[in-house]
């Protein structure tokens, strides 16, 4: 985790070209769209990359990682996969890029070669990183943005610009959290709880839209986002468009959400 929150950090202060890998289901997305925004708004525009689910498949993708390196890309962060992904980080390693693995899949004894993998399910994960096992991929990125923030506040990079509300993006990690049948105990129980409250003020015009799609008119429930928002965010992964969830998640143009 530290050794990605400053990296991140780096990534930031010098304004490098950032790409977001994420996997096409709403854990993916929401894990993607989390960091895209945190990103924005510390002003760093990330860009993203969502694998097409019949034509890559799951994973990260060796020759997928090396095109973002060979267009610029200095720093890829996969969400919600890349554990196990060896051959396809060997690749992108030739190549000179760095990349950060976030991840909450089992783990093999050996680790792919990564800048950094955060993963609390690591097998060499200490007893206190291990509790948080049941978290979500989405979960994770949101401890990854406490992470960067704090790495940030502790190199004064907020002396002179506010810094971001990390808790505004609950609503993200509630959604994600359901969505992906993580337990609801401990720390995920909490961030749904909270998320909830944020997704209540409708403030991400793209969950609003679902929202509005989904003709939900009361205060969002967490079967809402399991049985009602996140199918529909799945549904571009099944028609060939896997990227419309992160693009629906992070737009500020409500004319693209009409398209």
């Amino acid at each position: 985790m530290e050794a990605a929150a400053r990296r991140l950090a780096d990534a930031v202060e010098s304004g490098e070209q950032v790409t977001i890998y994420g996997d096409y289901d709403v854990d993916g997305a929401t894990s993607a769209a989390l960091l895209i925004r945190l990103l924005r708004e510390l002003g760093l525009d990330a860009g993203y990359y969502i694998p097409d689910r019949l034509m890559e498949g799951y994973g990260p993708s060796g020759e997928a990682l090396v095109r973002l390196a060979e267009s610029g890309s200095s720093l890829i962060v996969t969400v919600d996969c890349g554990a196990q992904a060896y051959d396809a980080l060997a690749m992108a390693r030739a190549t000179g890029v760095d990349v950060i693995v976030v991840d909450h899949h089992k783990c093999a004894s050996e680790l792919p070669q990564a800048f950094a993998l955060v993963n609390p399910n690591r097998l060499d994960e200490s007893e206190e990183g291990a509790a948080h096992g049941h978290l979500a991929a989405v979960g994770v990125a949101f401890l990854l943005g406490a992470a960067l923030l704090r790495e940030l506040r502790g190199r004064g990079h907020f002396a002179a610009r506010p810094e971001p509300r990390l808790i505004d993006l609950l609503d993200l990690v509630a959604h994600g959290t359901v969505a992906d049948v993580a337990q609801l105990r401990g720390l995920n129980r909490a961030f749904v709880a909270q998320g909830l409250k944020v997704m209540a003020r409708r403030g991400n015009i793209g969950l609003d839209a679902l929202a509005v799609a989904s003709r939900l008119t009361r205060v969002p429930l967490a079967h809402d986002l399991g049985f009602a928002l996140g199918p529909r965010i799945n549904a571009g992964g099944r028609v060939g468009k896997s990227d419309l969830g992160v693009r629906l998640l992070t737009t500020a143009d409500r004319e693209e959400i009409g398209r």
